[in-house]
Order: structure tokens, then sequence, then C-alpha cells
């Protein structure tokens, strides 16, 4: 996305930090805002190493080869003890809390000698970041990695624990939004000693505190929401909200021909138009065995072709499971050549501009509803865990596709059967009206990052707030 149309002549550029956190969900979008931002600023990375999993570790190699403009700062963690945790611990919650504590001992140094003009942290550690920033008189924003709603839901939710006294948390009333019913609240925040609803409840009260939000969303896609963080209806004195998505993917150089790109590639593209399913759970959680073959069943039973990313393990070096073994006996040899099944990582934005893919059952995960709105491709969502519900919500509101709420989740009991699945999908590869209103968010999409579209001048305006204080200072 092209932020100015400025020469080389113009004032010094800004030098923007970008602080991502941990997992692929922050790390995406931060290396999206990073590529968009470096034609007009100078930018650095700051990375944790080593990461939580592979795919972070290979994601930040391939940015740093690809765009020698966008610079790494290595940032070291303080010594962690994880042994005060339970052991069933989300491992990338664990990183969240180890980078929060780290931050206050190690952040400032490496900001003044990198002689940043603006820093961008990720929500999961803006609490921490925001008072280190300002010790420094350094602008800090906060780059919120999933949708507006929840960004809302983040803001409101303090002040919603503040006025239910320690009650149990039931539906949450956002004023100037919606109701996010107690169904679709994250299973963690209905714990008030989970670490996660720790570390939410710390970032949202000091949101406010910060010099400005950045979303990747678009005014079309999420009106309400946006509007409403705008014009102080969910806080007063909220600072200034940026909706500059969506981001445009990052692509990187892989040295691939027709001969040897991935064989899901050469498979896809074999597949007649809009043909395939797409059916892909993200990167973060993995799903019980008994449901992941429910699912197979009922992807058979669709009758449809698919193509399958598997993840049976939170964390991807853990996953050494057997497919077959994984799936049930014979389901590779039943759907083979109508089925395509993988465990490895999938270059998903790739895959959704394939013109053989129809359909994308999706865990809603934020870069996943993007990616398909970017590319209209309609959604069935099926939210696993975390703000993954809320977001199934704007899919369902924007028309980008349909959602079975009556669906479980993790810690629900019950699994949704291999007869519902096949029913679902048969039924919205079917119906061209879904494919048509996703069509629709496609245009709005691209009209939004367009020369003169709401996302393309909202990133304009945050590179000129970063360049006027590289000039002031």
């Amino acid at each position: 996305m092209p932020t100015s149309g400025d020469g080389p002549g113009d004032l010094p550029r800004a030098h923007v930090v970008l602080l991502p956190s941990a997992g692929m969900g922050h790390l995406v979008p931060f290396s999206r805002l990073a590529v968009a931002l470096s034609p007009s600023c100078d930018v650095s990375v700051a990375a944790v190493l080593p990461t939580v999993s592979s795919a972070e570790s290979a994601h930040l190699d391939a940015l740093f080869a690809a765009f020698p403009a966008v610079r790494r700062l290595d940032f070291p963690l303080a010594p962690f003890d994880a042994s005060e945790f339970p052991a069933s611990a989300d491992p990338f919650f664990l990183r969240f809390e180890a980078m929060r504590r780290s931050v206050p001992l190690l952040l400032g140094p490496i900001l003044a000698g990198a002689g940043a003009s603006a820093l961008v942290t990720d929500i999961a550690l803006a609490s921490v970041v925001i008072p280190v920033a300002k010790d420094l008189r350094l602008p800090c924003y906060v780059l919120f990695t999933a949708s507006a709603a929840m960004l809302s839901l983040c803001v409101h939710f303090p002040a919603y624990l503040d006025a239910s006294a320690g009650g149990s948390v039931g539906d949450v009333d956002i004023p100037g939004v919606y109701r996010i019913p107690k169904a679709s609240v994250p299973q963690a925040l209905h714990d008030p000693n989970h670490l996660f609803t720790r570390q939410f409840v710390a970032n949202g009260r000091m949101l406010a505190t910060s010099d400005g939000i950045l979303v990747n969303s678009f005014d079309a896609l999420e009106p309400e929401a946006i509007a409403a963080l705008r014009d102080g209806t969910v806080a007063t004195g909220f600072p200034p909200v940026f909706s500059v998505g969506p981001l445009a993917p990052v692509s990187f150089p892989s040295g691939e021909t027709a001969k040897n790109q991935p064989p899901y590639m050469r498979w896809l593209e074999a597949q007649p138009a809009g043909s395939v399913v797409y059916v892909s759970f993200g990167s973060r959680k993995a799903i019980s065995r008994d449901q992941l073959r429910e699912l197979a069943a009922g992807l058979e039973a669709s009758g449809h072709r698919f193509l399958w990313v598997v993840k049976s393990t939170v964390v991807d070096r853990d996953d050494d499971a057997d497919l077959s073994e994984l799936l049930g006996e014979g389901f590779l040899q039943r759907v083979q050549g109508r089925g395509m099944v993988t465990k490895g990582w999938v270059e998903q934005e790739e895959v959704l501009k394939q013109e053989s893919v129809g359909l994308f059952v999706s865990h809603c995960g934020w870069n996943s509803v993007t990616e398909a709105a970017a590319g209209g491709l309609p959604v069935l969502a099926w939210p696993r865990f975390g703000d993954q519900r809320v977001n199934a919500g704007v899919v369902a509101r924007s028309g980008l596709g349909v959602w079975c709420d009556r669906w479980s989740w993790e810690g629900d009991e019950g699994m949704v059967s291999r007869e519902e699945i096949a029913e679902k999908v048969k039924a919205v590869m079917a119906d061209e009206a879904v494919s048509k209103e996703a069509a629709g968010v496609r245009d709005a999409a691209a009209s939004a990052v367009a020369d003169g579209g709401s996302s393309h001048g909202n990133l304009a305006q945050f590179v000129q707030r970063c360049r006027d204080r590289s000039v002031s200072k």
C-alpha cells in the first residue's frame, strides 16, 4: 500500500520501531505493516529469539532477507521461570509474559540506541511498553492484531469488570457497538485469575494513554466498531484509531518454478474453478483427534474437492503424528485425487488467490478473515478459541460468510458431527448469494486500500505523524 507521494527531497524520514509479540497471528500483521511503511519510513523490527514456533523463525528470516530496508533489532529476554505457571499453560501466553517482564528492564536502552522517532507495540505488550516509551518521550502506538470489534471489547472490558464488582462474566454490551454474547467472550476472560485475563485487562486499561491505535481492518467491514472507537462512545478521550487494513500480504522470493512449487499448489492449479474447499484452523490451536476424524468424515461425505491443513499440536515443533493415524484408517486412500491433506506450513495468501478455491472453512483468526475479505472468498466460520467468535460475528455481519454459532469450540462438551459438517459445506458451496456478498466485501476492501481510500489515507496520516515527530526532535 503506498503511503505518500513525496519524493527524495523531503524532510528527514521517520524511524519507526515495531515490537511484535509471539505467534504467527501477531507476527504476520507486523511484517505486513513493516513492508507497507518501508517506502516512507525507516523501519526496524525488534525480534526475540528463539521463537516459540518454527514458522515464526522461518518468517523472520524470510522477511529480513527479502526486505533489507527493514532492519532487525535483537530484543533479549530476561531470565524467566515458567515453573510458577501450570504445566498446561499455553506456550504463547508464557512468551507474552516473558516479554512483558523483560520490557521494563531491557527495552529502553534498545530504543534509545536505535534513534527511534516512534514505536509501534503489539497489543499483548501495551501496558508495559507504553510507560517505557513515555519515559523516553517517544510516541507509542499500538497495533491491534485482531478485529475492531475485539478492540472495542478490550477497551471496554476493564470498565465492565469494575461495574460487575467481581461477578461472573455474561453478555457484554459495548457502547456504540453491539452486544458480545457470553458464549463469544474469549474463554480465558471468564477466569479472572487466568494469565491471559490479567494481561488483557492491564493492556485494555493502558490503551487510552497511547498515541494512537492501528487496526488491520477497514471502515466498510466494521463500521459500528470503528466509528464508536473514534467518536469516544466506547471510551471517552480515546486516542486516534487508524484503520489501515487489509494490510497487503508480503511475498517472499522462493525461487519456485512450476516444476518445484509445493505439491498443494500444483494440485490446486489442476482443479476446476470454484471447486475446492480450503480448510485451515490456523497456527495457534490444535483440534482433538476425535474432532479431526469427524471433520475428515464430513469432508469426505460432502463430495467436494478439498485442501486441508491439519494441525494436531499447539506448537509446530512438537507435531510428529502420522496423518493416517490422525484421520482414520483408509481416509487418505479413499479421498486420493479429490482431497489434498498436509501438515506443513502453507502460504495461505497464495492459496486464497487460486481460482479453484471456492470456500474457506476457517477458525476466523483475524489474518485469515482479512485475507478472505481481500480475495472475496466466502468463509464458513468455525471459531475455536480466543477472539475467534467475535471475529466470526464480523464475518456474518459483513456478508463475508456464514457462521454456525452453535458449533462447539475449545472447552465445550460435544463435537460437531460429520453429518453437520457435510451438510453445511454442501449448502454454502451451492449458495450463490453468499459468493455475491463476499465479492462485495472484496470490492470494499480494494476501495479502502486504493489511492484516496480510507485505509490508504489513514496509513498516510500515521506516517505523517511519525515524520512530524522526527522533524521536531
